[in-house]
């Protein structure tokens, strides 16, 4: 399908690996312009130079970490200046630490805080007002199955990222009027470092090896497999383009049909 995003710019957060990564080639692969944004200036910048050499389009990397309000806006304004316009951003961050209850003390829990819940806030904050000049623009989350069935493990994701999903519906209403969609992406177990490291560590709480977590795992996935970076960037690359122009406020499963849930 032509998603028909030729020439139109997205800034896409958490992008030198993993399911940013994956949004952001498939947008780019369907001629976009992106920004990506890491942590690692090094990483973000060889990503960018990656997609404009395989794709022949324009993408720059930027330092910026979710969890700093300055770092978030300095991104989306050296953004603005250098592509000068923004049609589209996907809110992304690495996830909080593994664990429950009893292992996270206050400090744990500000910081969950501020790298899950304020990162989406100040994000969507800082692209809104090019958005609504244009009266146009398309924003994607990507939270995690969580949402819709806590994780034992993942506490501090069960929590924040729920709140992401409440934000992104609150909002979606508001900005509908001017023209601004905004949707949910929710990953299962796609094959990333995250997914690994959080299966190593599950394994370890167990006593079994990370590819007996995961076989487990994969045995309770109807599709039978793990899926890959590649499948949930194309869903991502879907929902920001005009092909969904019906969509918004909306939560969508990419996970091989592993949730339970009927909403």
């Amino acid at each position: 399908m032509d998603l028909s995003l030729s020439n139109k710019v997205f800034l896409v957060a958490a992008s030198s690996k993993g399911l940013g990564a994956g949004i952001a080639e498939s947008l780019a692969a369907d001629g976009a312009r992106v920004s990506l944004c890491s942590r690692t200036a090094s990483d973000v910048e060889a990503a960018a130079s990656r997609l404009s050499n395989r794709y022949g389009i324009e993408a720059r990397g930027y330092s910026c970490d979710a969890s700093d309000p300055e770092s978030i806006t300095n991104w989306v304004s050296r953004s603005l200046a250098d592509f000068e316009t923004i049609d589209g951003l996907v809110v992304n961050a690495g996830g909080p630490p593994p664990g429950k209850f009893d292992a996270f003390s206050d400090a744990d829990w500000q910081a969950g805080f501020e790298l899950t819940l304020m990162s989406a806030v100040r994000m969507i904050r800082a692209v809104l007002p090019t958005m609504r000049a244009k009266q146009a623009g398309s924003i994607l989350t990507i939270t995690s199955s969580s949402v819709k069935e806590p994780i034992d493990i993942l506490l501090l994701s069960n929590v924040f990222r729920s709140g992401v999903v409440s934000l992104v519906k609150s909002l979606s209403k508001d900005l509908a009027t001017e023209g601004i969609r905004i949707n949910n992406l929710v990953p299962g177990s796609i094959d990333t470092d995250r997914v690994r490291a959080n299966d190593a560590f599950a394994a370890e709480k167990r006593g079994i090896s990370a590819d007996e977590r995961k076989a487990q795992r994969v045995a309770e996935i109807p599709l039978g497999r793990y899926g890959t970076t590649d499948e949930f960037g194309k869903a991502g690359a879907f929902l920001l383009s005009d092909a969904a122009a019906y969509i918004t406020g909306a939560t969508i499963m990419v996970d091989g049909g592993k949730s339970k849930t009927v909403w």
